[in-house]
């Protein structure tokens, strides 16, 4: 009896070297190839830069001469560096304007879209500015809202208003690159919430127009909670590239006037390859990394991204 059931388990478990087991290992081969190159792109571009900069937060460091080890230095220096503090506060002010008025006017287009139209020529349209390169529109709208040349300025003078220093004040310098950015990247966000919107079954939206719920209430009370965990990812995804803003100062405002618009990505700049103190570059450059993590983790908590109101 025992050789017949060892004969039977025998037949029924699976062999080595059988048809499925080799496609098996052959799929995980090419698998592994094709994770191949990104796999080296990470590591080069990502991992090896950020244990790098990590190493270099501890040291003294500038191109002329080795890193010398200078144990929490650079940290308690950045806690007594009143720039790096105004720096900080500088981008949170451009966050806060940005990740709002993006995401308000990005919720409603994306609405707009889901409830009227879905037309692939309007989402084409809404794109178009994201397509251009980030330096390109901030030298258009930088000529555009010139106090003495820019079209803007001359609308306001027809109209009978004095012309804004835009870029030159420090009470409209931070508000006007926040808008800038929110023109472009409106657009996109607007599309990664009306994927999510997609997901939404249309049978909650019928059933509640046949209990008479009006557009309003549709969207407080199915839209919004029913939205909850593709508005949380895109809340994450624009928080941390609204605290990475560079590009746009750098090529107009330069940190001016008086600090207004001196990021802390600007910062950085400035003390890594015109001062050239590396080592205290990255250990901002580390303090932001923790900044940024701890906002992304507190945001998937508070928004619960990991749950929908669909189950």
């Amino acid at each position: 009896m025992s050789a017949i059931i060892e004969r039977r388990r025998a037949v029924s478990s699976p062999q080595r070297g059988t048809p499925a087991r080799r496609r098996r290992s052959g799929d995980l081969r090419v698998a592994m190839i094709f994770l191949l190159p990104a796999t080296v792109g990470f590591v080069g571009f990502y991992l090896w830069p950020t244990l790098r900069t990590m190493y270099l937060s501890f040291t003294e460091y500038s191109l002329l001469a080795p890193p010398e080890w200078a144990g929490l230095d650079n940290y308690r220096r950045l806690l007594q560096d009143r720039q790096f503090w105004n720096s900080l506060r500088v981008t949170v002010e451009y966050v806060v304007i940005n990740i709002g008025v993006q995401t308000i006017v990005a919720l409603g287009l994306a609405v707009l879209m889901h409830r009227l139209t879905r037309s692939g020529l309007i989402r084409g349209v809404l794109l178009l500015p994201y397509l251009v390169a980030n330096v390109v529109v901030a030298l258009i709208w930088y000529t555009m809202l010139d106090a003495q040349l820019g079209i803007v300025n001359q609308a306001l003078e027809w109209v009978g208003l004095d012309p804004v220093a835009f870029f030159g004040e420090q009470s409209t310098a931070i508000p006007a690159i926040a808008l800038i950015n929110v023109w472009r990247h409106m657009g996109y966000t607007a599309l990664l919430l009306f994927a999510g919107l997609q997901a939404i079954p249309k049978t909650v939206y019928e059933a509640a127009a046949t209990d008479g719920a009006s557009e309003p209430r549709i969207f407080r009370s199915i839209t919004l909670p029913l939205l909850r965990p593709a508005l949380a990812l895109v809340l994450v995804l624009t928080v941390i590239g609204s605290f990475q803003i560079f590009d746009t100062v750098a090529v107009t405002t330069k940190g001016g006037p008086v600090n207004a618009t001196r990021v802390i990505y600007y910062y950085i700049y400035e003390l890594a390859f015109q001062r050239f103190t590396f080592g205290y570059a990255a250990a901002i450059c580390v303090a932001l990394f923790a900044i940024l993590a701890s906002l992304a983790l507190m945001q998937l908590k508070l928004l619960r991204a990991d749950q929908t109101d669909l189950d």
